[in-house]
């Protein structure tokens, strides 16, 4: 198959620098069939398994024909998780980055004032849970006007979630307005089905076999043991494969626990998240081990959808999943971007008939593996011990190259104090060299405001506002934490 590139798209100048950051080059396979049907506004579903591209190939389109002026949102993306629409909301953020387009991620757990007066900012593309979405329709604090584009990302999760009256609430308050509208799906369901039926206009429908998916190198396997000798087995498998990054999956919030205590107690480089613990927690693990703090996550499924994170060498079933496609979903975390990966299965004796429906349903026998022998598990363990004392390398953010010229900068100062985002563009603006060409994203929140400055110009206004005032204020300047 030829190899299309970005470039060959007809893309902004914008657009195109951005993705040429974030080290997007060639298009996958969903990205051709799904990127020049949507910058022609086409209606789609698109059935597509997990690690296939589909984030961007939403995004790039909607972040290259949304205008720039209107403060409205102009784009609508439901997830059916937390994680997933934080993560959406970063692509959009990442893509859109030199264009200024904001991205705003809405779910549940948060303060819903401080997201209504988010919502209030200008704001190109939102993000977020049904239910939350649901919530501010209803109140009046979500516009929806100039909403041109709408996806419904993971639409079989979502309806597998009780979500299928939420979604189509939010459709309902959409049936007005002329919008193109995406479906992203790993199954075309009988909800998907009704959706498109009654919301969507002569949709043109995009099916990405899973072989192509699965083309890239994951190596699968699975070892037979019983079940009160897996934590032997997973010491043994860990140090022998000794991976710099590894998602372990567990089939309950209690096993999870578990496991990571044992792991922690036997000195792993671990960290744990599932549904049970604080969003806050939660999404601080995830960060930290998307940027390599630890090695091993012990987690539920819920890093097993739309998670996307760089350099995952292994990923090991302690428990077998209980449903087919999540096990396509869990090893979907590893071989990512074309790196080689490795999924190894724990069954135990009476899942072996489980186990061969998985097998049925992804159309190929997965090979047994033995269990280390110990003599294997003793010459390797040494270098096992020296990873695990050893701080893990930080990963490059996929992003970092993207944010090179850019500086984020606080100001103790936001809404509390009147201030409005003209009030940052007129007061920066004035300082010589600086046009508004060079402000990116302004987010005022109730006490605070966070500017990105552009084209490698942070350092000078940084210093220049340090001895400047805004609206007759003073407010204290530095650059942002991550």
């Amino acid at each position: 198959m030829n190899k299309t590139q970005f470039t060959e798209l007809g893309l902004s100048d914008v657009i195109n620098k951005a993705i040429h950051a974030l080290n997007y080059y060639e298009l996958t396979d969903v990205q051709k069939e799904v990127l020049p049907l949507s910058l022609e506004n086409k209606d789609l579903i698109v059935k597509s398994p997990t690690g296939s591209g589909k984030t961007a190939a939403f995004a790039i389109p909607i972040c290259e024909q949304v205008t720039w002026d209107e403060n409205s949102p102009q784009a609508l993306v439901l997830t059916p998780t937390r994680e997933l629409a934080a993560q959406v909301k970063e692509e959009f953020m990442n893509i859109g980055r030199l264009k200024r387009i904001k991205a705003l991620a809405i779910y549940g757990k948060q303060p819903f004032d401080r997201q209504k007066l988010e919502l209030k900012q200008k704001t190109h593309v939102v993000v977020g849970t049904p239910g939350r979405l649901l919530d501010h329709l209803q109140k009046g604090t979500l516009k929806m006007n100039k909403i041109k584009y709408l996806v419904i990302d993971e639409a079989d999760e979502m309806f597998n979630r009780g979500f299928f009256d939420q979604v189509d609430s939010i459709l309902k308050h959409l049936a007005n307005y002329d919008k193109v509208t995406s479906i992203y799906s790993a199954t075309i369901s009988e909800a998907v089905e009704h959706i498109s039926t009654r919301f969507m206009i002569n949709p043109i429908k995009i099916n990405i076999e899973r072989k192509q998916i699965n083309a890239h190198p994951i190596s699968q396997s699975y070892v037979l043991v019983n079940k009160n000798a897996k934590f032997s087995a997973i010491q043994d498998v860990t140090i022998v494969e000794n991976p710099d990054s590894c998602i372990v999956f567990c089939e309950t919030q209690v096993n999870v626990d578990k496991l990571y205590k044992q792991l922690r107690d036997a000195n792993y480089s671990c960290g744990k998240i599932h549904g049970g613990l604080p969003q806050k927690e939660r999404f601080s693990v995830m960060n930290e081990f998307k940027e390599g703090k630890f090695r091993y996550l012990v987690t539920t499924n819920l890093a097993a959808r739309g998670i996307d994170i760089e350099s995952i060498s292994l990923v090991i079933n302690y428990d077998m999943p209980l449903d087919k496609e999540v096990y396509v979903h869990r090893t979907g975390r590893t071989g990512r971007a074309g790196n080689k990966g490795k999924a190894i299965t724990f069954i135990t004796p009476d899942e072996r008939i489980l186990f061969r429906e998985i097998e049925d349903y992804i159309g190929y026998a997965i090979p047994p593996m033995n269990i280390p022998s110990e003599r294997e598990v003793e010459r390797l363990k040494p270098a096992f011990e020296d990873k695990m004392r050893n701080r893990p390398l930080t990963k490059r953010n996929k992003a970092s190259q993207l944010n090179t010229n850019i500086m984020q900068l606080y100001f103790n100062g936001g809404k509390k104090k009147k201030l409005r985002a003209a009030d940052f563009v007129g007061t920066i603006t004035s300082i010589p060299t600086i046009t508004s060409d060079d402000i990116g994203v302004i987010t005022i929140q109730e006490r605070e405001t966070y500017v990105d400055i552009l084209n490698n110009k942070g350092p000078i206004v940084l210093q220049e506002m340090k001895q400047r005032t805004i609206k007759g204020k003073t407010l204290k300047v530095h650059p942002a934490k991550k």
